[in-house]
């Protein structure tokens, strides 16, 4: 954080900063407590969030922090979440809408079960996500990725691996030769 906020301050001196760490769910790390950094004589100061101790009400006014509200202080966090569905919905930039369900979706996660989410959070909104995507086709190259393995464990050439996983000859070289390098190890 010290870092962040000298290359903040050399690029930019006039620029007001005010660091914050947050804390999703409950710990008991004694990190909790700390909220400065000291190294020899120098001092960094930061805010500390706990977002269990923040009323989910708070989270609610605002769009941008919505998908906070479930891990806030509340009685029934599906409920809450049900709350960040409806005013969700109201937002009309179908693109922050999409955002906003996947981020409150992935940090509702932490609290509720998968069925729980997928209930009241609309599936079909989360998957215009960019982040959504990306979580998307990052899975999907791996599983290409452990398929390519497999055929190239078990013999395959390198252009009908390529072939059949629709990975470049290029990736599947690459692969060949991290499975060559773990067999000679």
């Amino acid at each position: 954080m010290l870092d962040y906020r000298v290359r903040v301050y050399r690029r930019y001196p006039d620029k007001a900063m005010r660091q914050v760490v947050l804390y999703l769910q409950p710990t008991g790390s004694n990190l909790v407590q700390q909220n400065s950094f000291t190294l020899e004589r120098t001092r960094h100061e930061f805010d500390i969030v706990c977002l269990w101790e923040q009323p989910a009400e708070v989270f609610l006014q605002y769009p941008g922090l919505l998908p906070f509200a479930t891990l806030g202080q509340t009685v029934d966090a599906a409920s809450t979440l049900q709350q960040v569905a409806q005013r969700v919905e109201q937002i009309v930039d179908p693109t922050m809408q999409a955002n906003l369900t996947a981020a409150s979706a992935i940090l509702a996660g932490i609290k509720l079960e998968e069925e729980t989410i997928y209930r009241l959070l609309r599936r079909d909104i989360m998957q215009e996500s960019v982040i959504y995507r990306s979580i998307q086709e990052e899975t999907e190259a791996k599983a290409k990725r452990s398929i390519a393995l497999n055929f190239l464990h078990d013999g395959f050439s390198v252009e009908s691996v390529a072939r059949g996983t629709g990975l470049s000859i290029e990736e599947v070289q690459q692969l060949q030769q991290q499975l060559n390098q773990s067999a000679q190890t």
